[in-house]
Formats: structure tokens, sequence, C-alpha cells
């Protein structure tokens, strides 16, 4: 299980995410950057900082 804060790349915010495959958690933070952060164009250099900042979930966090 993979796990993404948002606070790791946008200070405050409390928004997190969990899901089985990098690739989703990505995706999902993606989404997020775009709806709440008002980001219109998401570069590669933002998907490069969201990938590095995906981490394997503890397992009390995932229960």
């Amino acid at each position: 299980m993979k796990q993404f804060e948002c606070a790791t790349l946008v200070p405050g915010c409390e928004w997190h995410t969990r899901a089985n495959e990098e690739a989703e958690v990505i995706r999902r933070a993606v989404e997020h950057m775009r709806l709440v952060h008002g980001e219109t164009v998401i570069r590669e250099n933002m998907v490069q900082n969201i990938r590095a900042r995906v981490r394997e979930a503890k397992k009390e966090d995932a229960a």
C-alpha cells in the first residue's frame, strides 16, 4: 500500500491518499492539485515531486 500526504509538498494541507499502486496515488494527487490548489498545468517536475513523496503506508496507518 502506497500513500501520499499533501503537506509534504504544500505545507498546511491535511489531504492524503492511499492506494495499492503508486500510479493511482499519483493520479489522485494530481487531481487534488488541480481541484484544491488551483494548479491548471501539471508539469513533469510536479509529478516528479509527488512521486518523490510517495511512501509505503505503515501497517497501523493502513488499518
